[in-house]
């Protein structure tokens, strides 16, 4: 385990996953910066305070998880925390490209994002997480 000993509920970051594929769907079919540019701030308080302070994380504990049973699993914060971190870094890029050009960079980096929302909100597999637990093998 890491140094952020923080474990979130698995099914409020598969939560936090379907709203941001909604989020970045919509983005993707009305060209909105501005609602990629809300997306990136989701990011960034998920990457930066720790995925259990991101406003969707929020949603989930008020509105959503107390109709639920008690969890039954849980994991280590630190890995959806780094694809917070990914997701912002697409989240920016794609900002640029939608606000100040090309705009094909906007499109291809918030697909980008999509992608790997898509995968975690439907599938349960976190791209971001992954790509952190290979990162941290490779460096021991």
């Amino acid at each position: 385990m890491t140094a952020d000993r923080t474990v979130v509920d698995v099914r409020g970051a598969r939560f936090g996953a379907v709203l941001t594929t909604v989020v970045l769907a919509a983005v993707l079919i009305s060209g909105s910066d501005r609602l990629l540019a809300f997306q990136a701030l989701v990011f960034a308080v998920g990457a930066l305070a720790g995925v259990q302070h991101a406003p969707y994380a929020w949603l989930f504990r008020v509105a959503v998880r107390p109709r639920l049973s008690p969890p039954s699993a849980f994991e280590d914060a630190a890995p959806p925390r780094f694809a917070q971190s990914v997701g912002l870094f697409f989240a920016l890029v794609g900002l640029v490209g939608y606000a100040v050009g090309p705009q094909w960079l906007g499109l291809a980096a918030t697909a980008c994002a999509f992608a790997a929302a898509f995968l975690n909100a439907a599938f349960g597999y976190c791209l971001g997480c992954e790509m952190y637990l290979l990162l941290r093998r490779a460096t021991g």
